[in-house]
């Protein structure tokens, strides 16, 4: 049995896919689902309650859907709940959905049909500070973002060092790849994640990826 156990929530409006979630999840030693919602106000409800480390939740719910819920519990107001990553798991591959869910904090963003073991990957990347999204979306993603390039100025903010760290982030490396390309450790780069972050108003590993992509460091 693993020593720390990550704690899950899994909100669908699909009593099957709640299930088919849980049979996945908890047949890994160090996950565990502790709570399921199906609609919106339930997935708050429950998030606010059990305060897991990792809440699942669909874009389309009865009730708030998942957008309101990722802007609640990820946001800076009184109903936030900042120790929950929540993870967006939908069908919908659409850029109405993706954009909005990684601006306002959510830790990754999944296609239903990526399948069980992206998943368990994306858990435990977000448990691990770093966000995945479906690889389907992720050039779309990028080529968004390079659209309105942003100031060179506004890489001014961070260090030499940051910036290189900002670049590989862009690029999808984890803290290893990035700690071994530029021989440091991988807690020095989750620092120079974290500094990254707040200088530049990010709120998670995909904030930092976008303003690099908007910026030029990324390429």
């Amino acid at each position: 049995m693993a020593d720390v156990t990550t704690r899950i929530v899994i909100a669908d409006d699909q009593a099957a896919i709640r299930h088919g979630f849980r049979l996945v999840l908890d047949a890994q030693p160090d996950l565990c689902v502790v709570g399921e919602a199906a609609d919106g106000a339930g997935a708050l409800a429950t998030a606010r309650l059990l305060r897991p480390d990792i809440l699942l939740v669909d874009v389309r719910m009865p009730g708030p859907d998942g957008l309101e819920v990722v802007r609640q519990l990820a946001g800076d107001g009184p109903g936030a709940v900042p120790e929950t990553r929540v993870i967006v798991v939908t069908t919908f591959d659409l850029d109405e959905y993706v954009y909005p869910a990684l601006r306002d904090g959510a830790a990754g963003y999944l296609l239903k049909r990526s399948g069980p073991t992206l998943l368990v990957e994306a858990i435990r990347a977000a448990m691990s500070g770093e966000a995945l999204v479906s690889p389907s979306i992720t050039v779309r993603l990028l080529r968004g973002l390079t659209a309105s390039p942003a100031p060179a100025t506004a890489r001014a903010a961070l260090t030499e060092r940051e910036a290189e760290v900002a670049g590989l982030v862009a690029q999808g490396c984890t803290n290893a790849e990035i700690a071994a390309e530029l021989l440091i450790s991988p807690g020095t780069v989750k620092t120079h994640v974290a500094s990254a972050q707040r200088k530049v108003g990010a709120r998670n590993r995909v904030g930092v990826a976008a303003w690099a992509w908007r910026t030029g460091l990324a390429r």
